[in-house]
């Protein structure tokens, strides 16, 4: 069952052009999350993340940052740079990866949404309200 869930969940996130997806996302509470910032590129690229807990954090970067659950916005968001995560794989084997920039972004990304956290969070909250008044102001018209 698990090996199914974790290729719905890579289909459902190659299908809407991420670059990771958490479980919660797609309304199933499980601390799992796939992650392939190659595209579909490099089979070799796909990370399956149980469990995942970021060990250790470098330096900072800065840039745009989306998310699936809130589509058609993009901010600039501060992570950290260098991200080594500890998960266990498919098999229930504990391993240590560590990401720069994009893969770095997308372990803080989703193991946020796996702590109930959505990427507007680490927003200014006037940014925040902004972008939420936005989303209600959507659905009213029914295009949300």
């Amino acid at each position: 069952k698990l090996q199914k869930l974790v290729e719905d969940m890579f289909e459902s996130m190659y299908a809407a052009h991420g670059v990771g997806l958490a479980a919660p996302q797609i309304g199933i509470s499980r601390r799992l999350a796939v992650i392939d910032i190659s595209f579909r590129k490099d089979a070799k690229a796909k990370l399956v993340l149980a469990n995942p807990q970021i060990v250790k954090v470098e330096g900072k970067q800065r840039g745009d940052e989306g998310c699936l659950s809130i589509p058609d916005f993009r901010e600039p968001v501060t992570r950290g740079q260098k991200v080594t995560v500890r998960a266990q794989n498919l098999q229930g084997e504990w391993f240590e990866e560590t990401g720069e920039e994009l893969l770095a972004r997308a372990f803080q990304h989703e193991t946020d949404h796996l702590n109930g956290k959505l990427y507007i969070s680490h927003l200014s909250a006037l940014k925040r309200d902004l972008i939420k008044r936005k989303i209600r102001k959507l659905m009213k018209a029914g295009e949300w």
